[in-house]
């Protein structure tokens, strides 16, 4: 596996159709895997599919489809679904916009792709993300949950994440 690639990024405007098309997309991804992940015990919380298209599409499309991605998909999850529950949607609307945010604006940066640069987005929005929760739920055992339990699902985003915008989003963007 090659270690860093360029790609075609895109900082897409909310005054283009493709932003929500690319975000709707997205969206239905963060949907469909978190149910897919919620049929083994503990499958959300072990794999963290709510944060994989939210970091796929922010690194990809720039910070607006990250950004609608981050809010609309775990508000849609827990209304149709009961999961994440209610009770816990501010966080995680709180961590995919750090994720969306950081994802963007290490893709603007660098304009590549590389595991290296996907490890620290993760490590930068898991590690804010859980001292904002900490602060919020004044729980660390509860904050660091994803630490203790969701590597693999870190891992996904970063190895999952690197496949998916190299290989698949190619033939996607070619297409529409």
């Amino acid at each position: 596996m090659e270690a860093t690639t360029n790609v075609k990024l895109y900082s897409l405007t909310l005054r283009q159709s493709r932003t929500y098309i690319f975000a709707a997309l997205f969206i239905v991804g963060n949907i469909v895997l978190p149910q897919l992940c919620h049929l083994f015990p503990k499958g959300g919380l072990i794999m963290l599919p709510i944060y994989f298209f939210t970091l796929i599409g922010a690194y990809k499309y720039g910070i607006r489809v990250g950004l609608l991605t981050a809010l609309l998909s775990p508000l849609i999850n827990s209304l149709f679904f009961g999961m994440p529950p209610m009770t816990g949607v501010p966080v995680i609307i709180i961590k995919g916009t750090l994720l969306a945010t950081a994802a963007a604006y290490v893709a603007h940066k660098t304009q590549r792709v590389s595991i290296l640069t996907l490890i620290a987005v993760v490590l930068l929005y898991q590690v804010v993300g859980c001292l904002i929760e900490w602060a919020i739920k004044a729980d660390f055992m509860a904050a660091v949950q994803d630490f203790r339990i969701g590597i693999p699902g870190m891992l996904l985003q970063v190895i999952g994440g690197y496949l998916f915008i190299k290989y698949v989003l190619k033939k996607l963007s070619q297409s529409l």
